[in-house]
């Protein structure tokens, strides 16, 4: 379970491939629902890469 705010690395991410290897911070206050398909929303990932949707399993702690 992850909370707003937390530092996470992308280890695997179906929403954008690019965002792999990158770190990021998670912006849900709340755990994800059926808006997300139960995905995570991960910001700051990049300058030229948007905000990203990720499960669980492809995110790990930074």
């Amino acid at each position: 379970m992850f909370q707003a705010g937390q530092e996470v690395l992308i280890v695997a991410c179906e929403d954008d491939s690019r965002a792999v290897g990158r770190t990021g911070r998670i912006a849900d206050e709340v755990p994800p629902g059926p808006l997300t398909n139960g995905r995570w929303t991960v910001h700051r990932v990049g300058l030229l890469i948007g905000p990203v949707l990720c499960h669980s399993h492809e995110l790990r702690l930074a």
